[in-house]
């Protein structure tokens, strides 16, 4: 298990420093082929700006009937040439023909005013940056420059680029591996201390580093760990204590029928049944308890807008009830957390119970001999019996307190017992209304 998670951090690792190479290369890429088509346009652009100041030149001489045999041409490898309508080169550049025009006639016949970038210049072999102006006389001035010097900047430019770009990749690759390393040292310190949490068992304290963030998941992570074995081992002592609780009238049911098995005799068939209807509703009414406790929280309530003094006569029957109240619950589970307070209360009292109830609030009163203050918060443990004062437990499992406060809890309510005016015991429930919705 440690392996496998080993492999997936550095998997995660190798994939984030290769998404994150991968992005900053493209971006270098497009940056170089951007830098690349500026530097191009802007050397074309001054190549046009000379070749222009080169027509512009000879059309001034021409318009001023000053042309010299002798065209000046200022940039190396520049020509330029004056050709009349027929073709025929009338003035040229010093490195230049004056019987060979830079473009056969039958080319500048269809050539448009302008520059362009040409190959088929008569004096030279690569490419060539042509400019064609045609003059009032209908002579047309030609001017070339060659297109070495910008292929030679544009070459180094993409040499130095292609060199440029795969090493600060490569270089951010790196860096962006070492610093993921660090970064996710506390994860795998995380993950590595988790690991023997769940190899050993137990709640474990997983380390908290000192990233802001993460420190945050480790604290939330070790809260979550003590919860998980707080309700492990609430699990481990309720089915400890339900075990230890269904054995008694288990083994009762089981001694009844041995005795009869051996002894028919001596064992009545109507004694038999009510003994084994004695054990056998004991052990059902467990069982319903702890199937209700194993559903408390399981689905979502059914909540409605109810009336308490209704809620009351269901659960308790002819009970002394007085007062009315309505609350927002969940009716049946409502029903079972009175029952149980109403049942506990006649169990325990020398003759009188009261039943009222107001909004969201519902209190039982008995005459009984009450629960001793100390002992009020341990009597909603499971399974909790006191053995003395309201210990005539007639079959009680010791769950209806805890499966009343279970359900009331799960509704947004409570409930606490107290000192009753009676005289014995008050157990007080509370429970959501309209108006805490609306609030």
């Amino acid at each position: 298990m440690s392996r496998r998670a080993g492999a997936s951090g550095s998997s995660l690792r190798l994939r984030l420093t290769l998404v994150a190479a991968g992005l900053t290369g493209a971006a270098l890429a497009l940056g170089a082929l951007a830098l690349t088509t500026v530097v191009s346009q802007s050397r074309i652009a001054a190549t046009d700006a000379v070749l222009a100041g080169t027509a512009d030149q000879v059309a001034e001489l021409v318009a001023e009937d000053r042309l010299p045999r002798v065209l000046a041409a200022d940039e190396p490898g520049e020509i330029v040439q004056l050709v009349d309508a027929s073709g025929r080169v009338v003035a040229s550049s010093p490195n230049a023909s004056r019987t060979l025009p830079l473009l056969a006639p039958s080319v500048l016949d269809t050539t448009s005013d302008g520059a362009q970038t040409r190959q088929d210049s008569a004096y030279g072999s690569g490419p060539v940056r042509v400019l064609v102006d045609t003059l009032p006389t209908g002579e047309r001035v030609v001017a070339t420059l060659p297109l070495a010097t910008v292929e030679g900047v544009l070459g180094a430019l993409r040499l130095s680029l292609g060199l440029v770009v795969p090493l600060l990749t490569l270089a951010l690759g790196l860096v962006t591996w070492v610093l993921l390393g660090r970064a996710l040292r506390p994860v795998e310190e995380l993950r590595a201390a988790a690991d023997r949490v769940s190899g050993v068992g137990g709640p474990g304290t997983l380390p908290v580093p000192q990233a802001q963030e993460l420190a945050a998941l480790a604290r939330t992570l070790n809260a979550m760990l003590d919860r998980l074995e707080t309700s492990a081992q609430r699990q481990i002592d309720f089915v400890a204590d339900a075990a230890h609780e269904l054995r008694s009238p288990i083994a009762a049911l089981r001694t009844s029928i041995e005795v009869a098995g051996e002894h028919p005799e001596a064992y009545e068939r109507a004694e038999l049944m009510a003994d084994l209807q004695h054990e056998v509703v004991r052990l059902q009414n467990l069982a319903d308890d702890l199937l209700v406790l194993a559903r408390v929280g399981a689905s979502p309530l059914e909540v409605q807008d109810v009336d308490l003094r209704e809620v009351v006569r269901e659960a308790a029957g002819d009970v002394d009830l007085r007062g009315e109240g309505r609350a927002v619950v969940d009716p049946s589970a409502v029903v079972r957390v009175v029952r149980n307070l109403v049942d506990n209360a006649r169990r325990f009292a020398d003759g009188r119970v009261r039943v009222e109830v107001r909004d969201g609030v519902v209190t039982v009163d008995d005459d009984g001999p009450g629960i001793p203050a100390a002992d009020r918060e341990r009597v909603f443990d499971r399974f909790t019996r006191l053995g003395s004062g309201r210990g005539r437990d007639a079959g009680g499992a010791g769950l209806g307190l805890a499966i009343a406060r279970e359900i009331a809890r799960e509704h947004g309510g409570e409930v606490t017992l107290d000192d009753g005016p009676l005289g014995g015991l008050r157990a007080t429930v509370t429970l959501p209304t309209s108006a805490d919705q609306d609030t």
